[in-house]
Parts: structure tokens; sequence; C-alpha cells
């Protein structure tokens, strides 16, 4: 009851805060709801709880975001945005430098390393690169800290078994999400879902996708799911503009990344 409440509450105030601003700044407010509703809108499988998800909770900052991010869509063009995307879908220099840095967490027995600092956890973060930045980190990765021409942000996550995210949406899209499995998973039951996409790392371990969209990772295996966390330009004729994007993303929240992993222990220095 009293978490109903509080939801009740949250949304209460949204409301009351969204009808104040459209009384005092009417044009803003409908560009906001037109530029949030198109947004949304590019999920799959939308229905209600969808609509609300971004508006009323976790998606709120997409929401914000969303003039900035539909800005990216039009400046990456003629690279239409594809949700989910195939390795071969990428310019055959981003496909290499991907590759490239595969082959370099193939060659680390990172886990290994990794499984050191993750003793007791449910679920970890680790950060090598974010947003174009080198991160220091307990475990040293100099292949990760060099300039990558695409690459902004590497990282690893870790799950325990039994052990899955909340559906949510990433708040910014001038970048795409790499995912790789790095130990090698048997069972099916550990995946991530993008709308009516699933890819079960036991299948296919490379996944790329734009985060933006409603997203959620399980593994309900009752092994450790570790996977390389990294985020690349979107493609673009104009990749020095993009760039700069996310440099002020980073500029903006270089002390509150925190804030996008709320719920996972992150394991730096």
């Amino acid at each position: 009851m009293r978490r109903k409440l509080k939801k009740t509450a949250k949304i209460g105030s949204v409301t009351i805060v969204a009808l104040s601003l459209a009384y005092f700044f009417p044009v803003a407010v409908i560009i906001f709801v037109l530029c949030g509703i198109w947004d949304v809108s590019r999920n799959r499988e939308l229905d209600a709880g969808v609509f609300k998800q971004y508006f009323f909770r976790n998606g709120i900052t997409t929401w914000l975001a969303s003039p900035l991010n539909i800005l990216l869509d039009l400046l990456a063009l003629p690279f239409l945005n594809k949700g989910v995307y195939q390795l071969g879908d990428l310019p055959a220099d981003y496909q290499k430098e991907i590759r490239d840095l595969i082959t370099i967490v193939e060659n680390l027995d990172l886990v290994r390393r990794l499984e050191q600092h993750t003793k007791g956890l449910r679920r970890a973060m680790f950060f090598f690169k974010w947003y174009g930045r080198n991160v220091e980190s307990k475990i040293e990765v100099p292949e990760f800290q060099v300039d990558f021409r695409y690459v902004r942000t590497i990282g690893v996550s870790m799950f325990r078994g039994r052990e899955s995210t909340s559906r949510h949406f990433g708040p910014f899209r001038p970048t795409l999400r790499v995912l790789y499995s790095i130990n090698k998973i048997t069972d099916r039951e550990s995946y991530i879902r993008v709308g009516d996409a699933e890819n079960h790392w036991r299948d296919k371990r490379l996944f790329i996708f734009d985060d933006t969209l409603l997203h959620q990772s399980f593994n309900k295996a009752d092994t450790e799911r570790y996977v390389l966390f990294v985020d690349i330009l979107r493609p673009s004729y104009v990749n020095f503009v993009v760039d700069l994007a996310v440099a002020a993303i980073r500029l903006i929240f270089k002390s509150f990344n925190g804030i996008f992993y709320k719920n996972w222990k992150l394991v730096n220095n």
C-alpha cells in the first residue's frame, strides 16, 4: 500500500510540475511533448505502459533529452537509426574497431581479474573509459585507455545468477551501445531484450543497439554473466559534431555518472 501511495504521489508531483510549466511556457511544453511522443513511439511493442514509463517514471530523463536526441538523429542522416544493429550494418571502419576491441578482450583474461573485486556483489560495473575520458580503475588495462576513433565508453557489467535489471531507457543518443559477452555462457536464460528483440548470450555474444529504446537485461541462470559495455559514436558525416555532444554530456555529468547506475556497485578507484 505504501509503495502504491509513493508511486501515486510521484506521478501527481510530475503532473503538477508539467501543468505549471504548460501555463507559464506553453510553446516550450508543446515542443517537448511532441518530441517526447515521437521519441517514445520509436519503441516496438508500444502500449500504455511504455508511455507511462517514459513520461512519468524512469524515462523522464530521456524525454527531457528528446529534442537533443532528435537533432542527433537528423545529424546522423543518411544513416538511419535501425534500433537493433548487426555488425555488418555499420561502416567498415566501425566494424574493424569493434573487432579489434573484442580481440583485445579475448586476450586479457579479464574475468579472472575482475572476479577478485566482485565477491559478495550481486551486480557490479567497472569503467575504464567514460564518454571519451579515461577513468582510473582498480584494474589497469592500458589497452582500454588508448585513443580510439569511435569508441567513447568502455566498461564491464557483472550479474550474479538470478539477477536482472528493470525495464529502462538510456538518456542520450550520440552513441550506440555495443555489448559483448566476455565469459562463455551456456544457459539460454541469460539475455537482453530490446522491444520485441531478444539476444541470448549463449547463441550470440555480440549485440548492438540504441539504448534510448526501452530495454531490460536478464540473468536467470545460476552462473555469473560478464559483459563488455561499450559506447561508440553513431555513424554520421559530421562525426565531429556528434563527438561535441559526447564531450558536452561528459562535462555536464562528469561527477554524476553514478546517477545512471544507481542500482549497480561502481567498482573503480
